[in-house]
């Protein structure tokens, strides 16, 4: 399905056929297109050309870079790598929402982390799904959750890298209480640790009790 296979982590290099795809799709087509034809191409084929690749790996900064590095080819410069024109906005206004006075291009970095949230969240909602049952069962268990320890294989590592980021925008739901954590998930709208600290301060399990 084009995704190194292999025990460890894959290399920059075991990239390489995905920074080929992304710079064949540059010198094809953008050569023949005006600038919001080759904003299009930006948004419609160079940043969907990696996200299959995303929805499983965690990138190395080396790699979103050098992705970037066609993207801005392709809508400063066209299949021309050799022009000396000048960027007309920093990477960072392009990649801004309209309403926001950016050209809306997806940001490759944040992308591939919300394309690799789902995967806690289909982990902690105990999904029915192999890979879940697997994870939950080799390394978790009554009283375990996910947490700085560093469980699992590379790619689960990746995963688990994102958790903090995921509990900021999810929310606990009342349930059997094997999946989250009482005072440091977030309930509702809040954090139990942070709205009863007199409370918690009497708590004796403080870190990673599980409600």
């Amino acid at each position: 399905m084009g995704l190194p296979l292999s025990l460890t982590k894959p290399r920059a290099i075991d990239f390489s056929p995905l920074v080929t795809r992304c710079e064949r799709r540059l010198a094809a087509t953008s050569v023949f297109l005006n600038q919001a034809g080759r904003l299009e191409v930006t948004n419609s084929v160079l940043t969907a050309t990696p996200t299959f690749c995303m929805s499983t790996f965690l990138l190395q900064q080396t790699m979103i870079d050098q992705i970037d590095k066609f993207k801005k080819l392709c809508l400063w410069r066209g299949a021309d790598f050799n022009a000396r024109q000048k960027p007309k906005a920093a990477w960072p206004t392009v990649c801004r929402e309209k309403e926001e006075g950016g050209l809306g291009v997806l940001n490759i970095k944040t992308q591939n982390e919300a394309l690799l949230i789902k995967h806690l969240h289909n982990f902690f909602n105990k999904k029915d799904i192999p890979w879940v049952s697997l994870v939950w069962e080799k390394y978790y268990g009554p009283g375990k959750l996910p947490g700085s320890s560093k469980k699992g294989s590379f790619w689960w590592r990746d995963i688990v890298k994102l958790l903090n980021k995921f509990k900021g925008m999810a929310r606990v739901e009342i349930g059997n209480g094997s999946s989250c954590f009482l005072w440091e998930d977030l309930w509702g709208n809040e954090i139990l640790n942070q709205k009863f600290l007199e409370l918690f301060s009497f708590a004796k399990k403080q870190a990673n009790c599980v409600c």
